[in-house]
C-alpha cells in the first residue's frame, strides 16, 4: 500500500487529504487517505475523491473487517464498464455472495458498488493493476474537472 500511495502522490494536481489527529476533518477519517484532482491545492466543490485507502470500519461498511491490525483497503472509481470487467458484475445488480475478508483480491466496494466502485484490501500481487486504475481513475477525474471549466493540467493555484 506505501508503494501506492507514493505512486499516486507523483499524479500531476494531485490533492491528498489525510486527516490526522486534532485536524478539523471528522475523528472517524483520521487515519485515511482521499485523492482528488485538484491541481489549485484546495477539494473540489463538486464531487467525490477518486480514490481513498482506509484504515478502519465505518459504520454501515463493516463486510472487509478493516478493524483488525495490519488492513488497509483501497478504493478506486472506476466507472460502471471497468466495474463489469474487473468483477463480472453489472455495478446494479444485487451483488453476488463474496468473501469481503478476501485481501489482494478486486472486489466490489461494499457499499458503492452501484457507483462503480472497487475496493482491494491490503494489495500486493494486485499493485501493478491497481497502480493502472489509480492512473485511469485520475485521468477521468481530471478530464471531468477541465469539463467543468476547470483548470489545465499542472496548473498550480
Amino acid at each position: 500500500m506505501d508503494l501506492l500511495l507514493r505512486t499516486i502522490r507523483t499524479f500531476d494536481g494531485v490533492l491528498e487529504l489525510a486527516p490526522r489527529e486534532g485536524d478539523a476533518y471528522p475523528e472517524i477519517a483520521w487515519g485515511d487517505h482521499f485523492f482528488y484532482y485538484a491541481p489549485s491545492g484546495e477539494v473540489p466543490q463538486h464531487g467525490q475523491p477518486y480514490a481513498t485507502v482506509v484504515t478502519k470500519n465505518y459504520p454501515g461498511d463493516t463486510l472487509c473487517g478493516l478493524d483488525h491490525p495490519g488492513r488497509r483497503r483501497l478504493n478506486i472509481h472506476v466507472g460502471r464498464a471497468a466495474f463489469a470487467d474487473l468483477t463480472g458484475e453489472d455495478p446494479r445488480a444485487d451483488p453476488a455472495p463474496r468473501d469481503y475478508t478476501a485481501t489482494d483480491v478486486v472486489l466490489p466496494h461494499p457499499v458503492h458498488r452501484a457507483g462503480g466502485w472497487i475496493a482491494i484490501t491490503n494489495p500486493a500481487a494486485t499493485t501493478p493493476l491497481a497502480s493502472r486504475l489509480l492512473l485511469e481513475a485520475h485521468g477521468k477525474a481530471r478530464a471531468r474537472a477541465q469539463r467543468r471549466g476547470g483548470p489545465a493540467p499542472g496548473a498550480r493555484g
